[in-house]
């Protein structure tokens, strides 16, 4: 049973990360994801069904259009193999529902972590479907408690809104963008309020060793310079939610 679930959280993340990718890729440039068939990038020409099959269609095209020669971004390939294995991984440490909605907990945080590394940009309209899932999680009782997914939701939201208002006023310039309060407070949603101060810190520590390899490369950093920070938190929330349902006895 246990591999059944494996294969399925593999399935279902390949399909889930083709999905995502074509979103985060297209949504930026107003294109529509959800009308019209998927089309190449470079000379519009719609994708065939037997080319849309993730990961295995990329590999056998050597990771270009059949009909052009272009290059398919390879973000596509990425995020379908980041979120194969997120479901994997998820199921195989829990394979039951529990499993399945941390899978889906990490799925739309690749989303919003690949939107937020190229665009600076947390769409509410992801943002807060993350935080009402994470809400119903409780309700449906799954760990952490109802009441410890709302406190931290709340908490996480007024904290950083709190902080990112004080940076304002204090330096008359925006330091925190309002989409990172609402993404602290949707993981708070999921892993409670417990779990939120653990979450900032480990992004924080990735923020630096990402500075640090950046300034060993010879890039120069300014008081202006912005970090992604909504992808800092979604690196640090999934591998969270993993390691606490690996301790609270899953698979």
């Amino acid at each position: 049973m246990t591999i059944a679930w494996v294969a399925a959280g593999i399935v279902l993340g390949a399909l889930a990360g083709s999905f995502g990718a074509t979103l985060a890729l297209r949504w930026a440039r107003d294109n529509s994801v959800v009308h019209g068939r998927s089309h190449c990038d470079t000379c519009g020409i719609r994708v065939p069904a037997h080319r849309l099959v993730p990961i295995l269609s990329f590999v056998a095209a050597g990771g270009r259009c059949g009909s052009c020669g272009g290059a398919i971004d390879r973000r596509h390939l990425a995020m379908e193999c980041a979120c194969a294995l997120i479901g994997g991984v998820a199921l195989a440490i829990r394979p039951d529902a529990a499993g399945l909605a941390g899978a889906l907990f990490g799925w739309m945080l690749a989303v919003l972590a690949l939107l937020d590394l190229d665009h600076f940009w947390l769409p509410d309209a992801l943002v807060l479907p993350l935080a009402l899932i994470g809400v119903a999680g409780g309700v449906a009782g799954l760990d952490p408690s109802l009441a410890d997914r709302l406190i931290g939701a709340a908490s996480g939201l007024l904290a950083l809104g709190l902080i990112a208002w004080s940076y304002r006023r204090l330096r008359k310039r925006v330091g925190l963008g309002q989409g990172d309060a609402k993404l602290v407070g949707a993981i708070g949603a999921w892993l409670g309020w417990r779990a939120l101060p653990w979450v900032v810190l480990i992004a924080a520590l990735i923020g630096l060793g990402w500075c640090a390899y950046a300034i060993v490369r010879g890039r120069r950093f300014g008081p202006t310079d912005r970090l992604p920070l909504g992808t800092l938190l979604a690196m640090a929330a999934w591998p969270f939610w993993l390691f606490d349902a690996a301790a609270s006895g899953g698979g």
